[in-house]
Formats: structure tokens, sequence, C-alpha cells
């Protein structure tokens, strides 16, 4: 019998949505420490001047995309980050909900 939660994963809480935002960057997965340190550093000065509503928690580096996830009140404030870093943001996508293998226990 599946566990059912109290809250559903898909009804949205008071908390803000989650977005994750593909950037096609060519050569990506070669970028050096020293490179990947700038790009971070950039992305957290544009974040400082944003204020605190805008929040990136990580992002995966793959050969030529870098897959960036941040927490936003809106699509709108992702893509202002963006703009104002310079970054490219192939599309803004607003995670729905989760799954991992423990979503077919």
């Amino acid at each position: 019998m599946p566990v059912v939660s109290a809250v559903s994963p898909n009804i949205r809480s008071a908390r803000m949505p989650k977005y994750v935002i593909p950037r096609t960057i060519p050569g990506a997965g070669k970028l050096s420490p020293e490179e990947l340190h700038a790009i971070s550093q950039k992305s957290c000065g544009v974040l400082q001047d944003l204020g605190p509503s805008v929040q990136w928690l990580h992002s995966f580096v793959t050969e030529d995309k870098i897959f960036c996830v941040y927490i936003a009140p809106n699509k709108d404030a992702v893509l202002e980050h963006a703009k104002r870093g310079g970054f490219p943001a192939d599309e803004v996508a607003e995670v729905v909900t989760v799954i991992d293998p423990t979503t077919a226990e």
C-alpha cells in the first residue's frame, strides 16, 4: 500500500517555487576551476543586488550545458538574474514535483 503524505507534493505550499535553468555554454565541461569560480562570483554578485528572494541552490555542469537550480518568487526574477549576469537561459522551467527511487515504494 502506498504511503500517502499529509501534503500532496503537487500542491504548492507557502514556499517559493524552484526552477531549473538549462544554459547552453559550448565547452562548459572544459571550463577551468578558475573560470567556474569567476562565473560563480558573477552570479553571487547579481544575486546580492537582487536581494534575498532569488537563491541559487546549485548547478550541474555537463559537456556543453550548465543546469542551474534556483528558488525564486517567479520566472521573471530568474530571467532578470540571467539578464543582469549576462548568462544564457535556454528556458526557465518550474519544478512541479520531484521523484526519486523512493517514489516507486
